[in-house]
């Protein structure tokens, strides 16, 4: 493989593990805080959904990431309801969201779109377009750091830079806040977060807000950046990826990204391979290369990749004693 080609399967992979960034930190914050949430698929079908109708409506890729969040956020406090106020089972609330979004998106988007649950596609303003970074042409002339400079770091999307921008800023707020602090203790000993005089049940609902903002802009980038449009089912599992690439990082902050990015690779392998037949010197299969990633959430959901501990209480409603 030259260097060239491995610079653009670089580039593509830091576009599609995107969304996975923004899902895996959005189940960092609802997981640590004692709430396992299943329901990311769900959230980023439904946010993608909203953000490429609102988008192509009024013509405002702005206002479809508005409105992608707005979506998400419905969905996070039908799950806040569901397993925070009633107490219900998280796992089974998270799969019922993921089935409802499922299909409700499709009968929305062909109920005003008749196109077979499909949106119209986005163009102009209606899309982030990726962003050049300055000096790409003295940079660019550079041996070795040119093409990484040009096909890797530049030419991505605004919600691109957030999103690894979310990284060390979700790092700060989970350990070095007091927020953090009481979030984290929200899933590790609720009890003793209730003797202290904090909330539990409102920390967990401000961890799911939180959760529901991310998922919001991973949907709406799918929609609005990463694709020109919402399509049925366009996720394509990526939540339940998002999920085990979290076990993967062993619920933080850095290694998530590190694991986001390891999907996003084998994701853009996929689109590769000619690439892959090359430095292997036998055909593989596409198949095989598309089924990568999931195969990859296999093996870290079985455990391979060393033992993860998740919060002492998560998924485990929280009952005050009286």
């Amino acid at each position: 493989m030259d260097y060239d080609t491995l610079m653009q399967i670089l580039g593509s992979t830091v576009r599609l593990g995107t969304p996975l960034l923004l899902a895996c930190l959005a189940g960092l914050f609802s997981e640590r805080s004692g709430v396992f949430d299943i329901g990311l698929e769900g959230k980023m079908l439904a946010a993608a959904m909203a953000a490429a109708t609102v988008a192509f409506m009024t013509g405002s890729a702005w206002m479809g990431l508005g409105a992608g969040i707005a979506a998400s956020l419905m969905f996070s406090a039908l799950h806040g309801l569901a397993s925070i106020t009633f107490k219900g089972n998280q796992l089974i609330s998270g799969v019922a969201l993921n089935f409802l979004a499922s299909g409700l998106t499709v009968l929305i988007a062909q109920a005003l779109f008749k196109q077979g649950g499909r949106t119209p596609a986005l163009v102009g303003a209606a899309r982030f377009n990726p962003i050049d970074l300055p000096f790409l042409d003295t940079i660019g002339k550079i041996p070795l750091l040119g093409p990484l400079y040009t096909q890797v770091l530049s030419g991505n999307s605004i919600l691109v830079y957030g999103a690894f921008a979310l990284v060390p800023a979700s790092w700060w707020l989970l350990n070095r806040t007091r927020f953090g602090l009481r979030l984290r203790a929200a899933g590790e000993n609720p009890a003793a977060l209730d003797t202290a005089g904090v909330s539990v049940p409102r920390m967990r609902y401000a961890a799911l807000v939180i959760t529901g903002v991310l998922c919001g802009v991973a949907g709406a980038y799918m929609a609005t950046a990463l694709q020109a449009g919402f399509g049925r089912e366009m996720t394509a599992g990526r939540g339940y990826i998002a999920l085990a690439a979290l076990i993967f990082a062993k619920w933080r902050s850095f290694p998530a990204l590190g694991a986001t990015m390891l999907f996003g690779f084998f994701q853009a392998l996929a689109l590769r391979p000619d690439v892959v037949e090359r430095v292997t010197t036998f055909k593989v299969s596409g198949s095989f290369l598309d089924a990568l990633p999931y195969i990859l959430t296999v093996i870290a959901v079985a455990g391979f990749i060393g033992k993860s501990i998740p919060p002492r209480a998560g998924g485990e409603p929280y009952v005050k004693e009286r």
